[in-house]
Protein backbone atom coordinates (compact mmCIF):
# COMPACT_ATOMS: atom_id res chain seq x y z
CA UNK A 1 0.00 0.00 0.00
CA UNK A 2 1.52 3.34 -0.99
CA UNK A 3 1.26 5.97 2.05
CA UNK A 4 1.35 9.59 2.13
CA UNK A 5 3.26 10.99 4.49
CA UNK A 6 1.37 14.28 6.08
CA UNK A 7 3.66 15.20 9.19
CA UNK A 8 0.76 17.48 10.56
CA UNK A 9 -1.83 18.15 13.52
CA UNK A 10 -4.79 16.78 12.34
CA UNK A 11 -8.44 16.81 14.13
CA UNK A 12 -9.20 13.86 17.00
CA UNK A 13 -11.41 11.61 14.61
CA UNK A 14 -9.46 11.40 11.46
CA UNK A 15 -7.45 8.46 12.26
CA UNK A 16 -10.77 6.33 13.00
CA UNK A 17 -12.05 8.14 9.74
CA UNK A 18 -9.16 6.76 7.45
CA UNK A 19 -9.87 3.30 9.27
CA UNK A 20 -13.00 3.30 8.80
CA UNK A 21 -13.11 4.05 4.77
CA UNK A 22 -10.35 0.86 4.82
CA UNK A 23 -6.82 2.48 4.52
CA UNK A 24 -4.29 2.35 7.79
CA UNK A 25 -2.23 5.55 9.23
CA UNK A 26 0.51 6.04 11.96
CA UNK A 27 -0.39 8.91 14.78
CA UNK A 28 1.30 9.82 17.60
CA UNK A 29 0.88 12.37 20.68
CA UNK A 30 2.89 15.63 20.77
CA UNK A 31 4.79 16.91 23.69
CA UNK A 32 3.53 20.14 24.82
CA UNK A 33 5.72 22.49 23.14
CA UNK A 34 5.20 20.47 19.50
CA UNK A 35 1.88 20.96 20.09
CA UNK A 36 2.18 24.65 20.39
CA UNK A 37 4.21 25.14 17.50
CA UNK A 38 1.91 23.28 15.25
CA UNK A 39 -1.29 24.68 16.36
CA UNK A 40 0.34 28.03 15.82
CA UNK A 41 1.02 26.41 12.34
CA UNK A 42 -2.18 24.61 11.45
CA UNK A 43 -3.80 28.43 11.69
CA UNK A 44 -1.64 29.95 9.66
CA UNK A 45 -2.14 27.20 7.10
CA UNK A 46 -5.46 27.30 7.57
CA UNK A 47 -5.87 31.20 7.68
CA UNK A 48 -4.16 30.87 3.88
CA UNK A 49 -6.22 28.38 2.55
CA UNK A 50 -9.29 31.36 2.52
CA UNK A 51 -7.75 33.61 0.49
CA UNK A 52 -8.28 31.18 -2.83
CA UNK A 53 -11.61 29.59 -1.20
CA UNK A 54 -14.23 29.91 -3.78
CA UNK A 55 -17.20 32.11 -2.09
CA UNK A 56 -19.43 28.73 -1.10
CA UNK A 57 -16.81 26.90 0.46
CA UNK A 58 -16.16 29.95 2.99
CA UNK A 59 -18.08 28.62 5.68
CA UNK A 60 -16.08 25.16 5.62
CA UNK A 61 -12.76 27.28 6.00
CA UNK A 62 -13.90 29.44 8.33
CA UNK A 63 -14.98 27.13 10.52
CA UNK A 64 -11.95 25.73 10.76
CA UNK A 65 -9.90 28.67 11.79
CA UNK A 66 -12.28 28.97 14.29
CA UNK A 67 -11.88 25.27 15.69
CA UNK A 68 -8.20 26.21 15.79
CA UNK A 69 -8.80 29.94 17.70
CA UNK A 70 -10.63 27.47 20.05
CA UNK A 71 -8.02 25.27 20.65
CA UNK A 72 -5.30 27.49 20.99
CA UNK A 73 -7.64 28.88 23.84
CA UNK A 74 -7.66 25.95 25.15
CA UNK A 75 -4.18 24.95 25.32
CA UNK A 76 -3.27 28.17 27.11
CA UNK A 77 -6.13 28.17 29.52
CA UNK A 78 -8.35 31.19 27.63
CA UNK A 79 -11.83 31.61 28.04
CA UNK A 80 -12.95 32.12 24.64
CA UNK A 81 -15.65 34.56 26.04
CA UNK A 82 -12.52 36.69 26.34
CA UNK A 83 -11.53 36.22 23.23
CA UNK A 84 -14.61 37.54 22.33
CA UNK A 85 -14.87 40.26 24.69
CA UNK A 86 -11.66 41.84 23.21
CA UNK A 87 -12.42 41.34 20.07
CA UNK A 88 -15.72 43.50 21.13
CA UNK A 89 -13.29 46.26 23.24
CA UNK A 90 -11.27 46.33 20.07
CA UNK A 91 -13.95 46.74 17.33
CA UNK A 92 -15.51 49.78 19.56
CA UNK A 93 -11.52 51.05 20.14
CA UNK A 94 -10.15 51.07 16.56
CA UNK A 95 -12.90 50.10 14.25
CA UNK A 96 -13.68 46.65 12.35
CA UNK A 97 -13.80 46.53 8.80
CA UNK A 98 -16.89 47.51 7.31
CA UNK A 99 -15.68 50.27 5.57
CA UNK A 100 -13.52 48.45 3.40
CA UNK A 101 -10.72 51.04 4.11
CA UNK A 102 -7.44 50.07 2.51
CA UNK A 103 -4.43 52.08 3.39
CA UNK A 104 -1.96 53.60 0.73
CA UNK A 105 0.14 55.70 2.58
CA UNK A 106 0.43 57.41 6.56
CA UNK A 107 2.60 59.95 7.68
CA UNK A 108 3.98 60.80 11.32
CA UNK A 109 1.15 61.16 13.62
CA UNK A 110 -1.03 64.61 13.98
CA UNK A 111 -1.90 64.05 10.48
CA UNK A 112 -5.12 62.82 8.94
CA UNK A 113 -6.64 60.47 6.56
CA UNK A 114 -9.51 60.70 4.61
CA UNK A 115 -10.78 57.83 2.05
CA UNK A 116 -10.73 59.04 -1.46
Amino acid sequence: MERDVHNKLIRDKIPEIITASGGQCEVRVMEEGEFERELRRKITEEAGELEGTPKEDLVNEMADVLELLKAIAVFYGIDFKQVEQEQVEKKEKRGGFEKRLFLVWSSKPNSSCKPR
